[in-house]
């Protein structure tokens, strides 16, 4: 496409463009509403909280009460239990996009976001047809989890069973009665583990690392919401000490089951690194009898046709292997100035509360590593930053003209 045909498809925006329609973007874009901020809210697949909707499992609930994930504006249902499934929370989004009057542009996949410095606006390139959007503010809400880390395993391509994501997973109904390998002790790998020996398979836990596991609930509170009030009284060190202490009265030694704890306390762990907890909501009862296999010889050093071999040489069969792997951003695909906020694996670089706001008009949602209650304080401050500066600002004057309320189209 040649210049002329570019600045001929150039829209300009008012207000903001705001990359990606999950959790974190329907809340920047909810709100600026409030402010009478506009925002065109771009989301590159067909639907709202996509990876909710289509990449995650059946059984999958809120692992915090529902308190502390709603987002700004609008609270859950009352009638939603303390800790709404995936389908009542994708509900709860569409009914929140409804109430703010957000609505998604879906099929719009950003291509390239680049700071144009002479023009001092953001050009945002969409795939499929290279079509312009020029806009003041920039907020990327695309997340810390929109892309599957898939490890590259010597030999998985002669596995002879099945290898999947848990992107892909969504209940172990077609596993039954067989032997399924996972990959990862994360909250994921411990709940899909959990989901495959309720549905009569023998799975074996892969443990890569050290991790936490704390009950979801202490003494019938939430575990999280008891972490929140202690904090308020005491230093993190503390905290992590009295969680310890009662996660080992309730649960037990887990490093006798393989689940090494780390020596960083959990909480300060995830202030630290951003690793999370994982919240046991009956997996180590599974452990414990039998029923689930934790591997502690181990990592995977290669697949063979049948099954693993483990870093200690030792091998085992297998019918399937999902990887509770992770996932990561995507931001270094696409955004070519965002070298103050984020590292080049497009994590933030500035730690939480401050890793919202960036250089020229930049913004993001949902990097905080604090889950739904962080992008909720970042969407917050992001909409009364935005709006200090849309009140001091008029709209383009020469060489537009006003289409359908809601962009400016170059002529």
């Amino acid at each position: 496409m040649d210049k002329k045909e570019q600045d001929r498809r150039a829209a300009w925006v008012p207000g903001a463009v705001i990359v990606g329609a999950g959790p974190s973007g329907l809340a920047a874009a909810a709100c600026l509403a409030a402010h009478g901020v506009p925002a065109n809210v771009l989301e590159m697949s067909d639907s709202l909280a996509s990876t909710w909707r289509h990449r995650t499992y059946d059984r999958l609930t809120l692992h915090l009460p529902k308190r502390f994930c709603e987002l700004p504006l609008l609270p859950f249902p009352e009638g939603y239990p303390a800790y709404p499934s995936k389908d009542q929370f994708v509900a709860y989004m569409e009914s929140y996009a409804a109430a703010a009057g957000v609505a998604p542009r879906f099929g719009a996949r950003v291509e390239e976001a680049a700071f144009d410095s002479a023009a001092g606006v953001w050009v945002v390139r969409l795939a499929g047809g290279g079509q312009l959007l020029l806009a003041r503010w920039l907020v990327v809400a695309t997340g810390e989890n929109a892309e599957p880390r898939v490890p590259d395993f010597p030999g998985m391509r002669q596995f002879a069973g099945l290898v999947m994501h848990t992107c892909e997973y969504k209940s172990g109904e077609a596993f039954a009665g067989k032997k399924v390998l996972v990959v990862g002790c994360g909250n994921s790998g411990m709940e899909v583990s959990l989901d495959l020996c309720r549905h009569g398979a023998k799975p074996s836990l892969v443990v890569r690392n050290t991790v936490h596991v704390l009950p979801r609930e202490m003494f019938g509170l939430s575990t999280f919401g008891i972490a929140m009030a202690l904090l308020k009284c005491f230093r993190v060190q503390v905290v992590d000490r009295i969680l310890l202490a009662a996660a080992h009265l309730m649960l037990g030694d887990t490093g006798q089951l393989g689940l090494r704890r780390p020596k960083t306390g959990p909480i300060e762990l995830k202030s630290l690194t951003g690793r999370t907890p994982v919240l046991d909501v009956g997996t180590l009862d599974h452990i414990k009898t039998g029923k689930i296999k934790v591997s502690v010889v181990g990592a995977v050093k290669e697949v063979t046709r049948r099954g693993v071999r483990f870093a200690d040489g030792k091998e085992e069969q297998f019918d399937a292997i999902i990887l509770a792997t992770g996932y990561r951003s995507n931001v270094p695909s696409w955004l070519k100035d965002g070298g103050d906020l984020f590292t080049r694996e497009g994590t933030p670089k500035i730690p939480f509360p401050n890793g919202w706001k960036g250089n020229n008009g930049l913004y993001t949602v949902g990097f905080s590593q604090r889950g739904l209650l962080g992008a909720s304080s970042d969407a917050l401050n992001v909409a009364r930053d935005i709006n200090c500066k849309w009140k001091d600002t008029t709209g383009p004057t020469n060489n537009v003209l006003e289409s359908n309320n809601s962009c400016l189209t170059l002529v």
